[in-house]
């Protein structure tokens, strides 16, 4: 009982440090993750991983250990926020790997990149043949962003002379049947409100819908529970 005592307080304590480390360091391990991001996200779980198990390793060895981990990646963010020379020794720089339609075997080469996985990632991008693509950029992150050639872009609203419009941000109302309050107070309108208006499109309660949404000068926008008889709208 003692080891299950230990574990739940330190496992306890690594999720409370691991969120606060997190929280600490932004979000760009996740949304730009890099491989050294990914290598230290690794280190970070294998810290807390190894000091549930070793009988050794008590929350104070595990605290001290997150806490240093997390000064050096800190000072690393600070350093490369900092000093914006260090950023593409320390963090890597985005490499154009087709220039003007030809392949630059060099970027490629360093970038220990064929021609096989170039393709791949230019189809992620809907650049199905070699053929469409201006330019590509590997990024620091591995992907790859794309500038199709003249012919291959697809046409934009001012290409096709489309009068402009107002843009509008649609807002969920009802997820799972619980409707949500603090998006109903953001643009103005009450829950009597909106159950007024599912009740025009036939349904009794928020718990038939699992999803409602609302946008400027659009009607509702609801998808009942499959179980629910009644149309959706």
């Amino acid at each position: 009982m003692m080891d299950y005592g230990r574990i739940i307080v330190e496992l306890f304590v690594g999720f409370v440090a691991l969120f606060a480390l997190t929280q600490l360091l932004g979000k760009t391990q996740i949304t730009q993750i890099t491989p050294f991001d990914f290598i230290s996200a690794l280190v970070l779980g294998e810290l807390v991983g190894n000091g549930l198990y070793d009988n050794e390793i008590g929350v104070g060895k595990i605290l001290f250990t997150l806490s240093l981990w997390g000064v050096l990646i800190y000072l690393l963010e600070m350093i490369t926020q900092k000093w914006g020379k260090t950023r593409a020794w320390l963090e890597g720089r985005p490499s154009i790997v087709i220039h003007k339609g030809r392949i630059n075997k060099k970027e490629l080469k360093k970038a220990k990149l064929d021609i096989d996985q170039l393709r791949h990632l230019l189809r992620s991008k809907g650049a199905f043949s070699l053929r469409e693509v201006e330019y590509a950029i590997l990024e620091t992150d591995g992907t790859v962003s794309v500038l199709k050639k003249f012919g291959y872009e697809t046409p934009i609203n001012r290409d096709l002379n489309v009068p402009a419009k107002e843009i509008t941000l649609s807002i969920p109302l009802i997820t799972d049947g619980r409707i949500l309050s603090e998006n109903l107070k953001e643009i103005n309108l009450t829950e009597q409100w909106l159950l007024s208006e599912i009740k025009k499109m036939g349904y009794h309660t928020p718990q038939e819908l699992i999803f409602a949404e609302w946008e400027r000068g659009m009607p509702l926008y609801v998808i009942p529970y499959l179980e629910t008889n009644s149309t959706t709208n």
